[in-house]
């Protein structure tokens, strides 16, 4: 990527998550919120393009990309629907960690399932009683010979009870992050068990559920990682999934726009377009604005978590905060220029506006995002 442009392959992986959408996954988004419909088939069908194994590298069958490339599909397809973009992330960033991070035994095991898409990841980090909190995590992995005995809940897990591979983060030394590992869970294992699937505001396209374990024996190969490296693989991961998350906002708020655009056109109040009112196209002018402001600065982000800047953390974290935050915002203008009719369900902007909220919260509050950029800019200043 220059400083102000994307490369013609950028632009064409662009090209491809976009026709992808339009095809897949736009025309159908409406219908799966309502019924809180779980689209596997699309899920896969996206892994036939590679988008299931987006940065796990070529030697292990993915597409080897960077995170600009991640976010440029992961924006394309969230302007058809955030919530079933969003689940697509999450399964990258659990296939990334067990691709950089795991044994050649781990890969092979798991990999090959991951990369198609026959196997789907979801990331167990938070607790019911560890959200931001997430280096007091209490679930516990005992090792007996050669296994592990894990025993704890994960909340708020996206793919939970249909996913087949749990990347778990799991206690096995003292307190804090150094005590904490990473473990592989597969869904079968005698003592895991799922709560009710979650009844959210937004997101409904995709499961979320808690994930029980109850003395379930893990094989000591499925350590990702070693023995209290977990804190820093899960960190790693977020690192990504805020990019992602926070491009997931960039195409939700674009297609705030456009669809707000097309309505404030053809809209007729008072013998004239709404468009045609300076107070419309000063609202439209702001979202606008504020969208390309936060693309600059997320797209810069993904650069430096790709090439490992020393800043990445930093960058990640204020182009996750600014994004979701700009892409909420955009959504709430849009929804009030269509009036009551962006209230009803006819009209998409009530579901963009019920599942970007849930961006601020998720992979790191947007307060603890704030916290990290204040004590990353302290660090680097010193």
């Amino acid at each position: 990527m220059s400083q102000f442009d994307l490369t013609d392959d950028q632009k064409a992986i662009q090209e491809v998550a976009r026709r992808f959408t339009a095809e897949a996954i736009t025309p159908h988004a409406a219908r799966w919120d309502e019924a809180h419909h779980y689209p596997k088939d699309v899920v896969q069908a996206a892994a036939a393009l590679g988008f299931g194994a987006i940065y796990v590298s070529e030697a292990a069958g993915g597409i080897g990309l960077g995170r600009l490339e991640a976010a440029l599909i992961m924006e394309a397809m969230a302007h058809g629907c955030p919530s079933t973009s969003a689940f697509i992330s999450i399964h990258n960033m659990a296939a990334w960690m067990i691709d950089c991070f795991g044994s050649d035994g781990v890969k092979a095991k798991y990999l090959p399932g991951l990369v198609s898409m026959d196997q789907i990841a979801s990331y167990c980090l938070t607790e019911p009683g560890s959200g931001s909190d997430a280096a007091a995590l209490k679930t516990r992995a005992v090792r007996e010979g050669d296994h592990y005995v894990v025993t704890g809940s994960k909340a708020f897990i996206s793919g939970g009870g249909v996913n087949d591979l749990y990347v778990t983060m799991v206690r096995t030394g003292g307190d804090g992050p150094k005590g904490i590992s990473c473990l592989v869970i597969e869904k079968d294992m005698a003592g895991v068990s799922f709560g009710a699937q979650e009844r959210k505001m937004g997101w409904r396209s995709q499961p979320t559920a808690q994930v029980n374990f109850d003395g379930v024996r893990v094989p000591v190969e499925n350590l990702v990682g070693e023995e209290g490296q977990g804190f820093a693989i899960a960190m790693a991961g977020l690192d990504g999934g805020r990019l992602n998350i926070g491009a997931c906002s960039l195409g939700g708020g674009q297609r705030a726009l456009d669809e707000a655009i097309a309505y404030t056109r053809q809209r007729q109040q008072f013998g004239r377009a709404i468009a045609d009112f300076q107070a419309t196209q000063f609202k439209l002018a702001d979202m606008a604005t504020d969208l390309a402001a936060a693309r600059a600065l997320l797209y810069q982000a993904a650069v430096k978590v790709t090439e490992g800047a020393h800043d990445k953390t930093m960058f990640a974290a204020m182009a996750k905060r600014f994004a979701t935050d700009a892409g909420m915002s955009i959504v709430d203008r849009g929804l009030q220029l269509f009036g009551g009719y962006g209230y009803l369900m006819d009209f998409p902007m009530e579901k963009l506006f019920r599942d970007l909220r849930v961006h601020q919260i998720l992979e790191g509050t947007n307060e603890i995002m704030r916290v990290i950029t204040a004590r990353e800019l302290m660090r680097h200043s010193n």
